[in-house]
Protein backbone atom coordinates (compact mmCIF):
# COMPACT_ATOMS: atom_id res chain seq x y z
CA UNK A 1 0.00 0.00 0.00
CA UNK A 2 1.24 3.38 -0.66
CA UNK A 3 1.87 6.10 1.67
CA UNK A 4 -0.45 8.05 3.37
CA UNK A 5 -1.24 11.40 1.74
CA UNK A 6 -2.61 13.05 5.24
CA UNK A 7 -1.75 11.73 8.59
CA UNK A 8 -2.71 13.94 11.73
CA UNK A 9 -1.81 12.82 14.67
CA UNK A 10 -2.38 13.04 17.88
CA UNK A 11 -3.96 16.88 17.52
CA UNK A 12 -5.53 19.12 19.60
CA UNK A 13 -7.17 22.18 18.47
CA UNK A 14 -10.23 24.53 19.38
CA UNK A 15 -11.41 28.01 18.77
CA UNK A 16 -10.32 29.79 21.84
CA UNK A 17 -7.28 29.37 23.54
CA UNK A 18 -6.58 26.29 26.31
CA UNK A 19 -10.17 25.39 25.24
CA UNK A 20 -10.04 22.21 23.00
CA UNK A 21 -12.38 20.27 20.71
CA UNK A 22 -10.06 18.17 19.28
CA UNK A 23 -8.77 15.93 22.17
CA UNK A 24 -5.46 14.10 20.57
CA UNK A 25 -7.36 13.10 16.86
CA UNK A 26 -5.67 10.46 14.89
CA UNK A 27 -6.77 10.52 11.44
CA UNK A 28 -5.23 9.50 7.74
CA UNK A 29 -6.19 9.35 4.36
CA UNK A 30 -4.43 7.73 1.27
CA UNK A 31 -4.37 8.46 -2.22
CA UNK A 32 -7.62 8.12 -4.09
CA UNK A 33 -9.42 7.41 -0.90
CA UNK A 34 -12.90 8.55 -0.07
CA UNK A 35 -13.00 8.58 4.03
CA UNK A 36 -16.32 9.89 5.72
CA UNK A 37 -16.44 11.55 9.20
CA UNK A 38 -19.50 11.26 10.62
CA UNK A 39 -20.56 11.34 14.97
CA UNK A 40 -22.74 13.59 16.88
CA UNK A 41 -23.47 17.12 16.75
CA UNK A 42 -20.56 18.34 18.68
CA UNK A 43 -18.02 15.37 18.47
CA UNK A 44 -15.15 17.63 16.08
CA UNK A 45 -16.14 16.92 12.70
CA UNK A 46 -15.87 20.39 10.90
CA UNK A 47 -13.36 21.87 13.54
CA UNK A 48 -11.07 18.75 12.03
CA UNK A 49 -11.59 19.97 8.73
CA UNK A 50 -10.69 23.66 9.71
CA UNK A 51 -7.57 22.52 11.55
CA UNK A 52 -6.24 20.14 8.51
CA UNK A 53 -7.56 22.98 6.06
CA UNK A 54 -5.68 25.81 8.33
CA UNK A 55 -8.50 27.58 9.23
CA UNK A 56 -7.63 26.72 12.81
CA UNK A 57 -3.84 26.29 14.27
CA UNK A 58 -3.97 22.95 16.20
CA UNK A 59 -2.22 23.94 19.92
CA UNK A 60 -0.44 20.61 19.63
CA UNK A 61 0.23 17.56 17.51
CA UNK A 62 1.03 17.34 13.92
CA UNK A 63 -0.28 17.45 10.47
CA UNK A 64 1.11 15.73 7.27
CA UNK A 65 0.35 16.76 3.95
CA UNK A 66 2.28 14.70 1.16
CA UNK A 67 5.17 14.60 3.01
CA UNK A 68 5.47 18.27 4.64
CA UNK A 69 4.18 19.25 7.60
CA UNK A 70 1.60 21.44 6.97
CA UNK A 71 0.94 22.73 10.87
CA UNK A 72 0.30 26.43 11.07
CA UNK A 73 0.31 27.27 7.31
CA UNK A 74 -2.24 29.39 6.10
CA UNK A 75 -5.42 28.12 3.94
CA UNK A 76 -4.03 30.04 0.59
CA UNK A 77 -0.37 28.31 1.35
CA UNK A 78 -2.10 25.01 1.75
CA UNK A 79 -4.11 25.11 -1.75
CA UNK A 80 -1.13 25.48 -3.13
CA UNK A 81 0.10 22.30 -1.83
CA UNK A 82 -2.35 20.72 -3.84
CA UNK A 83 -5.78 21.00 -0.88
CA UNK A 84 -9.11 22.09 -1.50
CA UNK A 85 -11.77 22.72 0.67
CA UNK A 86 -15.72 23.31 0.23
CA UNK A 87 -17.47 24.30 3.44
CA UNK A 88 -21.00 23.90 4.31
CA UNK A 89 -22.34 27.15 3.44
CA UNK A 90 -21.46 30.54 1.75
CA UNK A 91 -19.62 28.17 -0.66
CA UNK A 92 -20.39 29.86 -3.91
CA UNK A 93 -19.73 33.83 -5.14
CA UNK A 94 -24.34 34.25 -5.68
CA UNK A 95 -24.21 37.13 -8.04
CA UNK A 96 -21.75 35.73 -10.52
CA UNK A 97 -22.33 33.44 -13.19
CA UNK A 98 -21.58 29.08 -12.71
CA UNK A 99 -18.58 29.90 -15.42
CA UNK A 100 -17.42 33.01 -13.23
CA UNK A 101 -17.63 30.77 -10.23
CA UNK A 102 -15.25 28.06 -12.16
CA UNK A 103 -12.66 31.10 -13.00
CA UNK A 104 -12.49 32.06 -9.56
CA UNK A 105 -12.11 28.64 -8.36
CA UNK A 106 -8.87 28.46 -10.36
CA UNK A 107 -7.12 31.88 -9.45
CA UNK A 108 -3.57 30.27 -8.55
CA UNK A 109 -3.62 28.54 -11.96
CA UNK A 110 -1.75 29.96 -14.69
CA UNK A 111 -3.30 27.36 -17.32
CA UNK A 112 -5.60 28.17 -19.57
CA UNK A 113 -8.97 27.77 -18.28
CA UNK A 114 -11.20 26.56 -21.21
CA UNK A 115 -9.58 22.85 -20.60
CA UNK A 116 -10.46 23.00 -17.23
CA UNK A 117 -14.13 24.42 -17.32
CA UNK A 118 -14.38 21.67 -19.86
CA UNK A 119 -13.52 18.84 -18.19
CA UNK A 120 -16.20 20.16 -15.48
CA UNK A 121 -18.91 20.83 -18.07
CA UNK A 122 -18.50 17.22 -19.11
CA UNK A 123 -19.13 15.63 -15.73
CA UNK A 124 -21.69 17.84 -14.59
CA UNK A 125 -24.19 18.56 -17.62
CA UNK A 126 -26.44 20.83 -15.67
CA UNK A 127 -23.52 22.75 -14.82
CA UNK A 128 -23.46 23.00 -18.82
CA UNK A 129 -26.72 24.50 -18.71
CA UNK A 130 -26.90 26.54 -16.32
CA UNK A 131 -22.97 28.26 -17.32
CA UNK A 132 -24.71 31.98 -18.15
CA UNK A 133 -26.94 31.87 -15.02
CA UNK A 134 -26.18 33.91 -12.11
CA UNK A 135 -25.21 30.65 -9.02
CA UNK A 136 -27.71 32.58 -6.59
CA UNK A 137 -30.43 31.28 -8.85
CA UNK A 138 -29.40 27.67 -8.89
CA UNK A 139 -30.72 24.61 -6.16
CA UNK A 140 -29.09 23.83 -3.23
CA UNK A 141 -28.29 21.08 -5.50
CA UNK A 142 -26.74 22.74 -7.97
CA UNK A 143 -25.13 24.97 -5.75
CA UNK A 144 -23.49 21.88 -4.62
CA UNK A 145 -22.12 20.65 -7.52
CA UNK A 146 -20.68 24.02 -8.32
CA UNK A 147 -19.24 24.70 -4.73
CA UNK A 148 -17.69 21.19 -5.40
CA UNK A 149 -16.65 21.40 -9.28
CA UNK A 150 -15.08 25.26 -8.79
CA UNK A 151 -12.92 23.22 -5.67
CA UNK A 152 -11.83 20.72 -9.07
CA UNK A 153 -10.93 23.89 -10.87
CA UNK A 154 -7.99 23.65 -8.71
CA UNK A 155 -6.75 19.90 -9.60
CA UNK A 156 -6.26 19.11 -5.79
CA UNK A 157 -4.76 15.66 -4.52
CA UNK A 158 -7.37 15.77 -1.88
CA UNK A 159 -10.81 17.72 -1.51
CA UNK A 160 -12.30 18.16 2.24
CA UNK A 161 -16.35 18.34 2.14
CA UNK A 162 -18.03 19.73 4.71
CA UNK A 163 -21.54 18.65 5.25
CA UNK A 164 -22.55 18.73 1.54
CA UNK A 165 -26.14 16.81 1.78
CA UNK A 166 -26.70 19.49 5.07
CA UNK A 167 -30.28 20.99 4.50
CA UNK A 168 -30.85 19.42 1.24
CA UNK A 169 -34.12 17.70 0.31
CA UNK A 170 -33.82 13.72 0.06
CA UNK A 171 -33.69 13.65 -3.72
CA UNK A 172 -31.38 16.38 -4.13
CA UNK A 173 -29.49 14.66 -1.18
CA UNK A 174 -28.84 11.73 -3.48
CA UNK A 175 -27.64 13.74 -6.11
CA UNK A 176 -24.96 15.21 -4.18
CA UNK A 177 -23.69 11.63 -2.92
CA UNK A 178 -23.40 10.31 -6.45
CA UNK A 179 -21.51 13.52 -7.66
CA UNK A 180 -19.09 12.98 -4.37
CA UNK A 181 -18.89 8.98 -5.94
CA UNK A 182 -18.20 10.31 -8.99
CA UNK A 183 -15.36 12.98 -8.14
CA UNK A 184 -13.68 9.88 -6.21
CA UNK A 185 -13.88 7.60 -8.95
CA UNK A 186 -11.82 10.26 -11.20
CA UNK A 187 -8.96 9.46 -8.29
CA UNK A 188 -8.95 12.30 -6.18
CA UNK A 189 -8.83 11.74 -2.18
CA UNK A 190 -12.34 12.98 -0.66
CA UNK A 191 -12.12 13.78 3.37
CA UNK A 192 -16.52 13.72 3.75
CA UNK A 193 -17.46 15.13 6.91
CA UNK A 194 -21.25 14.54 7.10
CA UNK A 195 -24.20 13.79 9.39
CA UNK A 196 -25.66 11.52 6.90
CA UNK A 197 -24.36 8.66 8.34
CA UNK A 198 -25.69 5.84 6.37
CA UNK A 199 -24.94 7.02 3.06
CA UNK A 200 -21.68 8.56 3.85
CA UNK A 201 -20.23 5.10 5.22
CA UNK A 202 -21.95 2.49 2.80
CA UNK A 203 -20.15 4.90 -0.23
CA UNK A 204 -16.77 5.15 2.12
CA UNK A 205 -13.50 3.22 1.89
CA UNK A 206 -13.00 4.14 5.53
CA UNK A 207 -15.15 5.87 8.24
CA UNK A 208 -13.98 7.69 11.66
CA UNK A 209 -16.60 8.34 13.85
CA UNK A 210 -15.93 11.38 16.59
CA UNK A 211 -16.99 12.10 20.12
CA UNK A 212 -15.74 14.33 21.83
CA UNK A 213 -13.20 15.40 20.12
CA UNK A 214 -11.85 12.07 19.32
CA UNK A 215 -11.60 9.54 17.39
CA UNK A 216 -13.82 6.28 19.13
CA UNK A 217 -14.12 4.37 15.99
CA UNK A 218 -12.46 3.76 12.27
CA UNK A 219 -12.37 0.98 9.95
CA UNK A 220 -13.64 0.14 6.28
CA UNK A 221 -17.51 1.92 5.86
CA UNK A 222 -19.49 -0.95 5.53
CA UNK A 223 -18.18 -2.56 9.02
CA UNK A 224 -18.80 0.38 10.77
CA UNK A 225 -22.32 1.07 9.01
CA UNK A 226 -23.10 -2.63 10.51
CA UNK A 227 -21.14 -2.72 14.20
CA UNK A 228 -23.66 -2.46 16.62
CA UNK A 229 -21.62 -0.61 19.17
CA UNK A 230 -21.44 2.67 16.19
CA UNK A 231 -25.49 2.42 15.79
CA UNK A 232 -26.27 2.57 19.55
CA UNK A 233 -23.46 4.76 21.08
CA UNK A 234 -23.15 7.54 18.83
CA UNK A 235 -25.63 7.25 15.85
CA UNK A 236 -28.57 5.46 17.14
CA UNK A 237 -29.30 2.26 15.75
CA UNK A 238 -32.79 3.61 13.94
CA UNK A 239 -30.59 6.10 11.98
CA UNK A 240 -28.21 3.30 10.60
CA UNK A 241 -31.44 0.76 9.65
CA UNK A 242 -33.84 3.87 8.06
Amino acid sequence: MSDPILIVEDVYAGYIKDLNILQGINFRIYPGELVAVIGPNGAGKSTLAKTIFGLLTPNQGTITFQGRSIAGLKSDQIVQRGMCYVPQIANVFPSLTVEENLEMGAFTRNTPLAPLKQRIFDAFPVLAERRHQKAGTLSGGERQQLAMSRALMLDPQLLILDEPSAALSPILVNEVFERVRQINQMGMAIMLVEQNARKALAMAHRGYVLDSGRDRFEGPGPDLLNDPKVGELYLGAASLQR
